[in-house]
């Protein structure tokens, strides 16, 4: 019986790491606004499908008239 909670036990420890370890994430950034911009318009999205996820934002300066 010690054989068998000794195995589940190392099992419940491996699956929690592999909870616990952060899975890649690509993170792409697209900065096209003007520096002297104070308020940029942006876009973000983040896709996350467990194994890898990909976040994405666009930043971008609206043309005022003066």
């Amino acid at each position: 019986m010690t054989r068998n909670r000794q195995i589940a036990l190392g099992i419940a420890v491996l699956g929690l790491t592999v909870l616990g370890i952060r899975h890649p994430t690509a993170d792409f950034r697209l900065i096209t606004h003007d520096v002297h911009d104070p308020s940029p318009r942006q876009m973000r999205a983040a896709v996350d499908l467990g194994l890898v996820g990909v976040s994405v934002l666009y930043t971008w300066t609206v043309d005022r008239l003066r």
